[in-house]
């Protein structure tokens, strides 16, 4: 499958070095890989190097880099003085050669340590696959992506068995692998009992007073964890949209996985996957166009609430609702809209719905013929 990265990637390739991070087992090996296969046959599988295997380790440490026109850095973060190494390499063959690193977690944290790569590199984020991406149409295409999630292993297995079996061993790998290299936890039991409580959550403004209480710890390292389970891809949190005319609250995050599949309701789950294509949407219109757009949530203090708002600017360019199953325009969605009247609303519905556009001009959809205008 022809990821939706890959005409960018070969593009910013051509300009400067490209550092490519996302989620664990998102694809981007494979995604990084299927670049060679575009080069010259002969020597196009010697430009991956993974730092994480001997042979090539020896490779990177004693530079003598194959003679290719794409060089692929895997995992080089974990040596201590990566970023100094890619310097020297980009400075010695930038433009002859094109230089593309991938990794971790770790990679998108690590790359903020110091200045010396300054100017030097694009950052693009992949993120698993979407509705447009799979090439969706039908409504059972979209059922089946909510069914077993947007990550290639399991989606391209196509059951859901097997989807879960993937997910206990993706969480495990995540905590033990990922989260233990980057901060020092102790308590790992703990960690996954929070990771685990965590699915039930979503849709609603997340209580870190309620997380503490229920897993007896206290309210900062509960709040660590959270920023750790960001930062490592298990999860993205949503701030609030509001401004003093609308009476909105300013604090409370929602969350939501990567991994929808995690999500144990339906209504839950699909508006996980719906924010999960947002996220992908204005993360790639930052990184292609620079765009600043944001994803936020609307909810005031009367109780009004809309699922999604996007944000360029600090000024609202979409609202987002979504339903199960179709049903008339929500009111707090009508409402935003009459606040916002040049704002692009509209009401998505998993199934059983019909498509119109209300007088306030909110329209209504089926999240199929939404998404497959997105990424």
């Amino acid at each position: 499958m022809k990821r939706y990265l890959e005409p960018q990637l070969a593009t910013d390739l051509g300009q400067k070095m490209v550092f490519l991070g996302g989620p664990r087992q998102v694809g981007k090996t494979t995604l990084a890989k299927s670049l060679l296969s575009q080069t010259k046959p002969a020597k196009s599988q010697l430009g991956y190097l993974n730092y994480d295997i001997p042979q090539d380790r020896e490779v990177i440490l004693s530079r003598t880099l194959p003679d290719v026109d794409l060089l692929i850095f895997d995992e080089i973060h974990k040596y201590r003085k990566w970023r100094n190494y890619l310097k020297g390499v980009y400075d010695q063959f930038h433009p002859e050669k094109r230089i593309l690193v991938t990794g971790s977690a770790r990679l998108d944290l690590y790359r903020f340590g110091g200045d010396s790569l300054q100017g030097r590199y694009y950052y693009l984020r992949l993120h698993p696959l979407s509705f447009a991406e799979i090439g969706g149409r039908t409504q059972s295409d979209l059922e089946q992506l909510l069914k077993l999630g947007g990550f290639p292993e399991p989606f391209l297995g196509g059951s859901e068995a097997r989807a879960k079996r993937w997910s206990v061993e993706y969480r495990n790998r995540l905590v033990r692998e990922d989260i233990s290299a980057l901060e020092n936890i102790r308590d790992l039991g703990s960690l996954e009992t929070l990771i685990l409580a965590l699915p039930e959550r979503v849709g609603s403004p997340l209580s870190i007073n309620s997380l503490r209480e229920d897993l007896d710890l206290n309210h900062q390292t509960v709040s660590r964890w959270l920023d750790v389970l960001e930062r490592t891809y298990a999860i993205f949190r949503v701030m609030p949209f509001g401004s003093p005319r609308l009476r909105a609250i300013k604090k409370d995050r929602k969350h939501y996985h990567y991994d929808w599949s995690l999500v144990p309701e339906s209504g839950p789950r699909f508006e996980n996957m719906i924010g999960s294509h947002l996220l992908k949407w204005t993360h790639y219109i930052f990184e292609t166009e620079g765009r600043e757009l944001e994803l936020r949530y609307f909810r005031d203090v009367d109780a009004r609430e809309v699922d999604f708002v996007v944000v360029e600017r600090k000024k609202p360019i979409l609202f987002v609702e979504c339903k199960a199953s179709g049903e008339d325009i929500t009111p707090s969605l009508n409402y935003l809209k009459t606040k916002y009247p040049e704002t692009d609303a509209v009401q998505l519905y998993l199934k059983n719905g019909r498509e119109f556009v209300s007088r306030d001009g909110v329209r209504s959809l089926s999240a199929a013929s939404f998404l497959k205008t997105l990424i």
